[in-house]
């Protein structure tokens, strides 16, 4: 789906094409990949009320016109517990490292800045990096003035290029965002043809997308460790239009976890295959033919061979 033509009004006005890549960071559970979805307008990455739902870095492209924005969506700051971690920490780090600029999400709170939200800005301020500050959830406030004091509380800590209050859920906001953030584009080639809204190859969002129904449908222990692969893919035609055929293992740390996964004769695995399958075809264009199985390979969190396999190559 080709993104909106729409102008972005806050972009520098040229003749020339203009280009910037942006990270999006901050702590887990905050709304960066909500507010990467409805910026891009389309789902690009999966979301869950969960903590660490983002593992990978994950790119949306959204172009208007002359101007283009890349954005990277990065996991979670947090402190690793095992090689995974490991991995979605370094991964923060390599994306603030090559952007133009960032913009940090937060949360409406009052408490004091985190830990991990200061390491980011730290980053940032060593980088000489621009950061824009985007605190979402303004939804969850009954009374708006109740904002006030919380951007007060974060002027305080750095200086923002912005800061602006929206939502990703109901997009308040949200284009005020993507209109700060253009400010930072200089005169470039589009890295990317101008349809194009993810880097994601189909079989990655397949696997996420299963990943991410796993995250809604099942305790939160469960989910945490769980990988999920296409082992194989393949694209047929039919009288009835194309079929796409897709094998994926889904790949626990214990036993007792793989029952939960499949359910009582197998009730959870098919809803699982059956809500993924579901959002596949309306994201792919096309009918899916999803067949799920679950393994068990003990402590592959930390095993670097088993990262590596799943995609996680430190």
């Amino acid at each position: 789906m080709p993104n909106t033509n729409q102008p972005i009004e806050s972009a520098p006005s040229s003749s020339a094409t203009r280009s910037a890549f942006i990270a999006l960071i901050g702590r887990p559970n905050v709304g960066k990949s909500s507010l990467l979805n409805a910026m891009v307008g389309r789902k690009v990455a999966i979301v869950s009320d969960k903590p660490q739902t983002t593992r990978n870095r994950i790119m949306g492209v959204l172009t208007r016109g002359e101007t283009q924005l890349v954005f990277l969506d990065t996991p979670g700051a947090h402190r690793p517990r095992t090689r995974l971690g490991d991995f979605m920490v370094k991964s923060i780090g390599e994306a603030v490292s090559g952007v133009d600029a960032a913009a940090l999400v937060v949360e409406p709170a009052l408490g004091a800045v985190r830990e991990e939200e200061k390491e980011l800005l730290a980053q940032c301020r060593k980088s000489r990096l621009p950061v824009v500050l985007v605190i979402n959830k303004i939804d969850t406030l009954e009374e708006k003035s109740k904002i006030l004091p919380v951007i007060e509380k974060w002027r305080q800590e750095f200086d923002f290029a912005a800061i602006l209050p929206v939502s990703a859920l109901t997009g308040d906001g949200v284009e005020d965002v993507v209109g700060e953030l253009a400010k930072f584009t200089f005169e470039s080639p589009h890295f990317f043809p101008d349809d194009m809204v993810s880097d994601q190859p189909e079989r990655v969002v397949a696997a996420e997308l299963i990943r991410e129904k796993m995250l809604l449908l099942l305790r939160d222990e469960v989910p945490h460790g769980v990988a999920v692969v296409i082992e194989n893919s393949n694209e047929r035609e039919t009288e009835n239009g194309p079929i796409l055929d897709l094998d994926a293992y889904i790949y626990c740390e214990r036993e007792s976890h793989k029952g939960i996964i499949i359910g009582k004769r197998g009730a959870m695995l098919k809803e699982i295959a059956t809500q993924a399958r579901q959002e596949m075809e309306a994201l792919f264009g096309a009918r899916v033919n999803l067949q799920c199985w679950v393994k068990v390979k003990e402590d592959w969190r930390n095993r670097q061979g088993l990262l590596g396999s799943f995609g996680y190559k430190l």
